[in-house]
């Protein structure tokens, strides 16, 4: 039966015009035949209100997942909320609400007239108020309202407690009941009422205090919570203080669905009898309560999320982008993936332990093992970990290692800082010779091919500029780099590479140009965010260090790099999703994988036929011969490709492998202060990324990398006229004739060849043609 049949027409405007203060004639009754200019005038004042509600939706829980689309990392969210389809909503839990909040819910048209005068009758003999006359309907309004706020003042209006506001919910509610139904009137309250202990609405409700589902709560539990809307903060049954007064407003609710006919009295005792067990477990939030034990993935979420405050589809700015991550009620599925993510948790934890006590290192607590895997082919960041749980509380951390930051607390055990992927504060730290494959690349594009060979000497005399007296330098200010093992000798590509022969490397970097390296570097992905590296790259000829790993990068950083040459060069960035789906399911489009072809692919095969070398593994030619870790093959079990790095007085330790279809980079060093005096060894990070390669690969087939063409490994390479101990001019002559560019290197070297001559060429024997060769000339001594 509707309201307006129930009392006489003029009865039921006084009542609405009492409630509200004001005589406002036939406000929500439009049929009403009213006298009087005071009538009248209300009536007109509230047939001016607005009648439709601009409905923002309520905040709502952003799910991020593992890769399996399953597995629940994290919830982000500013109010602990989802919403749910009145059907996933069980019968009892949906009649418990209408009796504790309006019994007459479904008589009504929006404004309960009954209601309104026992409210007026019992506030007037009480001298205040006693009771409230709003319906349902009305209660949903006025959270609607306060939702869609959009500014402070909106707020205010929305909650204070005056005569006009109760009249805009009484029009509002009236207009509402005829555009929705009951069910879906109830749906959106059900959705929208807070519950008490961070509960907002009745999925939040279900799982805070019973950790189930809305659809599977039993009668007693129903009446429970359908309770607490009227005062959630006292009435918090998780609290022992909250706990009687909910229980007695069980009782309530019991009782008025006994006068509502929906049980019986024998049901309602029973229930009401019914002991309880009540969770009381505050959803956790955010990146610092990650779903699941023993992943370590607090800092891939938060990798996540401050990727995605650079996500311009999500808002205009960082503030709105991270409130629609916090309200959005989003579903995430992250790149993490569950066997490579457990197996970087693992050793990042362990293998510093496991190795220094198996080889005697010693490893200071500040030293921080940190790993990063990417996918090849998509840059999709599947495992971050490093040997720190990701937390803001650092009461019992150790000291900071920094002496610039002597008395401070350090970043172990506990830290927020992104020291895995890097930011603006965090550039990241040296990673030695890894960065030789940048070289060779740049020398693969040039036209030089794997077979490219340099006499290499224990000590190169390089054209390249350093303050003399540095330890690196020797002829005056010349770079002049040795090789940790005292190597010298002929070396092409392939065992340079291997042996890791600086020697090598820093002439071929001389012959290709540094700008050619540095810009291969970058189109890798490598940023160059430290303020030195960043001006030393826009102006990079001088930089001769560079090929030697002398710039800051991260783990991830460099994972992606070599990611891009496992995929055959095409560079995706880097990504911690899969997908993103909005609050109604739909995919949010615009982020998929960003990629671009950053290296052709036949130089990109060439590439990690050559790095297949330092692991153990074979060149496709069978050209290897020399590893710096000849155990990574036997290891992993499959094809690899990758490099270690070591920088000056091994202040840290780096190490980088790849497959097809798994790329993995460990660094070892301090964080708090990468100029440590600590030996980093390479043992426990090359051990803990070998590992996360075979045991995220476990169970997947084998995937061959693709030999390169014979072009690009022998090449059509031009011998070179022999010139050993002739004058300068005369061999700047005959190697120009063979159709060679010539340059004469800056510096002498000893040699057995008279002062003035020329003692070799860099590349020795031959190379391609057309090709620049440099003279190196003798300053006697020998």
């Amino acid at each position: 039966m509707r309201v307006r049949k129930l009392l006489p027409n003029g009865a039921s405007l006084l009542l609405c015009g009492l409630l509200a203060g004001l005589v406002i004639a036939g406000a929500a009754f439009p049929a009403v035949l009213m006298s009087g200019l005071a009538a009248k005038a209300g009536a007109d004042t509230f047939e001016g209100l607005p009648t439709d509600i601009d409905v923002l939706p309520s905040p709502q829980i952003t799910y991020v997942y593992a890769g399996d689309g399953k597995t629940t990392l994290a919830m982000m969210y500013d109010e602990n909320r989802r919403d749910v389809k009145l059907g996933d909503v069980s019968p009892v839990m949906q009649q418990a609400m209408v009796a504790a909040e309006d019994n007459r819910f479904y008589e009504h048209s929006g404004v309960d007239a009954k209601g309104v005068f026992r409210a007026f009758v019992a506030n007037k003999a009480a001298g205040g108020t006693e009771q409230g006359a709003s319906t349902l309907t009305m209660q949903y309004v006025r959270q609607a309202i306060a939702y869609s706020a959009r500014t402070p003042q909106e707020v205010v209006d929305a909650t204070d407690k005056t005569n006009i506001r109760k009249v805009r919910e009484i029009r509002y509610a009236v207009a509402l009941e005829k555009k929705l139904s009951k069910r879906e009137i109830l749906e959106r309250y059900l959705n929208i009422a807070p519950f008490g202990h961070g509960a907002y609405g009745v999925y939040a409700a279900a799982h805070v205090y019973f950790e189930k589902d809305p659809k599977d709560l039993t009668l007693a539990e129903s009446a429970l919570i359908a309770g607490l809307v009227k005062a959630p903060g006292t009435m918090d049954p998780a609290t022992e203080k909250g706990l009687p007064e909910a229980l007695k407003r069980q009782k309530y609710v019991l009782g008025q669905m006994v006068l509502m006919g929906q049980i019986d009295q024998a049901t309602a005792d029973a229930a009401a009898a019914e002991k309880l067990t009540i969770a009381g477990k505050r959803t956790p939030e955010g990146c610092e309560s990650i779903q699941r034990d023993g992943l370590g993935a607090g800092f891939l979420c938060d990798y996540l999320r401050r990727w995605w405050g650079d996500q311009k589809v999500f808002g205009e700015d960082e503030y709105q982008r991270a409130t629609r991550l916090r309200t959005g009620g989003y579903s995430i599925v992250s790149a993490l993936d569950l066997q490579t993510q457990t197996a970087a948790a693992k050793y990042a934890q362990e293998q510093p332990k496991e190795v220094a006590k198996n080889q005697q290192i010693r490893l200071g607590s500040s030293s921080a093992l940190m790993l990063a895997a990417v996918q090849p082919g998509t840059g999709r960041v599947t495992a971050l970990a490093t040997n720190r749980t990701y937390s803001n509380d650092q009461t019992n951390n150790k000291p900071n290692t920094n002496p610039a930051k002597a008395g401070q607390k350090g970043n172990y055990p506990n830290t927020t800082v992104p020291m895995i992927t890097g930011d603006a504060d965090i550039p990241g730290y040296q990673a030695g010779s890894a960065f030789k494959i940048f070289t060779a690349v740049a020398a693969l594009e040039s036209g030089l091919p794997l077979a490219t060979t340099i006499q290499t000497e224990k000590q190169f005399v390089s054209d390249f500029p350093i303050e003399a007296g540095a330890p690196a330098s020797c002829n005056g200010p010349h770079y002049c780099p040795k090789n940790s093992g005292g190597q010298s000798g002929p070396y092409n590509m392939w065992t340079a590479f291997g042996s890791s022969i600086n020697t090598y490397f820093v002439p071929l970097e001389q012959q290709v140009g540094v700008e050619h390296v540095v810009d291969v570097a970058k189109r890798l992905g490598i940023q160059f965010n430290a303020k030195k590296d960043a001006e030393l790259a826009a102006a990079p000829k001088q930089w001769g260090a560079f090929t030697l790993g002398v710039s800051a990068t991260t783990p991830l950083q460099l994972a992606n790099a070599y990611a891009t040459l496992a995929a055959d060069g095409l560079y995706c960035e880097p990504t911690p999703i899969v997908e993103v789906r909005d609050n109604s399911g739909k995919k949010v489009e615009g982020l998929d994988p960003k990629c671009r072809q950053a290296v052709d692919p036949e130089v990109a095969r060439a590439a990690v036929d050559m790095a297949r070398c330092p692991v153990g593994d074979q060149s496709a030619t069978g050209k290897c011969n020399g590893a710096t870790a000849e155990y990574g093959k036997k290891f992993v079990g499959r094809q690899i490709a990758g490099k270690s790095g070591t920088t000056d007085s091994e202040k840290s330790a780096t190490f980088t492998v790849m497959t097809k279809q798994l790329a993995v980079s460990g660094f070892l060093t301090d964080p708090d202060y990468p100029e440590t005096d600590q030996n980093m060894q390479h043992a426990p990070v090359n051990y803990a990324a070998l590992g996360v390669l075979r045991d995220g690969l476990a169970g997947q087939p084998q995937v061959k990398f693709t030999p390169p063409t014979k072009e690009r490994a022998q090449g059509k390479l031009v011998d070179i006229p022999p010139v050993k101990c002739l004058p300068v001019d005369q061999a700047r002559d005959k190697v120009a004739k063979a159709g060679f560019s010539v340059t004469v290197a800056a510096a002498q070297i000893e040699s057995q060849c008279p002062a003035g001559t020329v003692d070799r060429t860099n590349p020795a024997g031959a190379t391609t043609k057309g090709g620049p060769v440099e003279l190196v000339v003798s300053k006697g001594g020998r």
